[in-house]
């Protein structure tokens, strides 16, 4: 079974047992389906956010890698997601310009709306074009992952035959317990002094407090 398929439970076990649910989840590549972010977006209103496969870019009309434009040529960036009629809105900010230029600047409205199912993994609740989405997906995730193998190899976690939702979900919060409280300990660690540190030029005594 695909691990795609266990995250609307999980995240439905989430919400009942603590009651909470994140506003984000950032797959690491768009095998989740459509229907499983739009159900999250709608119903839940979390943001699931995944990388475009190479198949679906090439059928994709737009590009994560490329900033929406109007009819004119302008280039628009993301003004934010309206959740209450699911639609995106996109406006000319900054220097525009090729709208001083236009012919139609006396009636154009300046915000131009694309609805959220145009393209789900595209659009969304973040569309992959915005800086929040590149931070998101680029910067957060490769660091979370990483670390994740990191913990998972010093736990040991790898040797465990995990055939059951309930025995991973209690698995993963002892993972998640046993790296707080070694964060804590780290943090509650006094900071080792360097000796020589007064005799140190600033730039290069690494003092990160």
């Amino acid at each position: 079974m695909p691990e795609s398929y266990l995250l609307k439970p999980s995240l439905d076990y989430c919400r009942k047992r603590l009651a909470f649910s994140p506003d984000i989840v950032v797959g690491d590549m768009g095998y989740i389906h459509h229907e499983t972010k739009r159900h999250f977006r709608t119903n839940w209103n979390i943001a699931v956010l995944t990388k475009m496969k190479a198949d679906m870019q090439a059928h994709c009309d737009y590009s994560p890698t490329e900033k929406l434009r109007c009819s004119q040529g302008q280039e628009l960036t993301w003004l934010g997601y309206d959740p209450d009629d699911q639609q995106h809105w996109f406006g000319p900010v900054g220097p525009a310009s090729l709208c001083s230029e236009c012919w139609q600047q006396s009636t154009c409205p300046r915000e131009f709306p694309h609805r959220a199912d145009e393209h789900e993994t595209f659009f969304g609740s973040i569309p992959l074009n915005t800086m929040l989405a590149h931070k998101l997906l680029y910067s957060v995730r490769s660091w979370i992952e990483p670390a994740q193998a990191f913990e998972k190899n010093q736990l040991g976690l790898k040797r465990l035959f995990q055939n059951s939702l309930q025995f991973c979900w209690t698995t993963s919060l002892m993972a998640d317990g046993a790296v707080l409280l070694r964060s804590l300990a780290i943090l509650a660690q006094p900071p080792k002094l360097e000796p020589l540190g007064a005799l140190l030029p600033h730039q290069t005594s690494f003092a990160f407090e």
